[in-house]
């Protein structure tokens, strides 16, 4: 089977695998794991922050950032798909008490008006106050579409006179900044805290990781505690980490010629499938809202086919590419879509 159902399905390569066999490792609990304690001042420095605090997914350093940010009862902004709303199971009210609002954006594009326009801050005993925003980027239900960084720039001035702080759900960041150039330092400065994740593009088998503050990372270490996550001799996941920011950021340039082949293609069957220039990194969101079949039933009909593709939503199919996914099965694909989705 080809497997295009997301970037997370990667595995360590042999190289990888090595460093990770040769890890030294510690107690982390302990603050022991010399391998982790120096990833996370790597990545913290990449992105112009004080510190940082490995995590064994993305979902949980997005929980630890608002929860540092918002307090209970108190509201986060954020776009209408984004994943801190729509995957990530209600975890900001169940385990925080945050109440979130969201605004609206073709494929997830930030314009600064949006979050603006709805932002209330300070309002009063009587309604709910605006603490935060949340910035995805890549835009993963949008199809991985790349912030603006003015439209970023724009709105941390203007939430900044505002009083609001602003989180970067940064699972996808690395594609971001191959895609645009932006330097991971530039798209660290407009953000009190950070989220990235190292198990999709970059390869790497697990973790994430929240940058922030010395006292917001000294405080969400013990809520990583509480949540169940504290854990001991990571020094093997973070050497996995290691490898993969030395080795696999560039070549995501790669996965997003190859995810706009496959647009390309699609759009030569129906250009109602998608528009290919919106396809900027790994993901290939495609509408068929304009067929009678839904996108269940067409990930149905692929993997008939050979290929393994996602369903995000009744009339929303995905494609991701990643650095298990070959030419030589993108030549498959291009062969197997016509066939499959020709009769649509």
């Amino acid at each position: 089977m080809i497997d295009l159902r997301s970037d997370t399905v990667t595995r360590p390569t042999p190289a990888m695998r090595e460093a990770m066999f040769a890890a030294e490792v510690g107690d982390d609990v302990y603050g022991d794991d010399l391998t982790v304690n120096k990833l996370q001042e790597r990545v913290a420095a990449l992105f112009g922050k004080e510190a940082a605090l490995f995590t064994p997914t993305g979902s949980l350093s997005n929980q630890l950032a608002i929860r540092s940010l918002v307090a209970p009862g108190e509201e986060l902004l954020t776009e209408t798909q984004s994943h801190i709303v729509r995957a990530e199971l209600g975890a900001g009210a169940v385990f925080s008490g945050i109440t979130t609002r969201t605004w609206p954006a073709k494929n997830g594009l930030l314009q600064a008006a949006d979050p603006l326009a709805i932002a209330s801050p300070d309002a009063g005993p009587y309604l709910v106050s605006t603490k935060a925003i949340a910035v995805e980027n890549t835009h993963n239900f949008g199809g991985g579409t790349v912030q603006p960084i003015s439209e970023i720039a724009l709105l941390r001035d203007e939430s900044s006179k505002l009083g609001l702080s602003m989180h970067l759900d940064g699972a996808r960041i690395w594609n971001a900044h191959v895609a645009s150039g932006v330097s991971f330092k530039e798209y660290g400065s407009h953000f009190d805290t950070v989220s990235v994740c190292f198990s999709k593009g970059l390869g790497a088998p697990v973790g994430s990781m929240m940058l922030g503050t010395h006292e917001v990372v000294e405080n969400a270490r013990r809520w990583r505690k509480r949540y169940g996550a504290g854990m001991r001799q990571i020094g093997i996941l973070a050497a996995a980490v290691d490898y993969a920011l030395d080795h696999n950021i560039e070549r995501l340039a790669q996965d997003h010629q190859r995810a706009r082949t496959i647009a390309e293609a699609l759009s030569r069957i129906s250009d109602a499938f998608i528009d290919p220039s919106s396809v900027q990194t790994n993901i290939v969101a495609i509408d068929v809202s304009h067929t009678s079949t839904s996108a269940g039933q067409l990930v149905s009909t692929l993997k008939d086919h050979g290929i393994l593709a996602g369903a995000m939503g009744s009339k929303l199919l995905r494609f991701v590419t990643h650095m298990d996914f070959t030419d030589k099965e993108l030549e498959q694909v291009l062969e197997i879509l016509p066939k499959a989705l020709g009769k649509l």
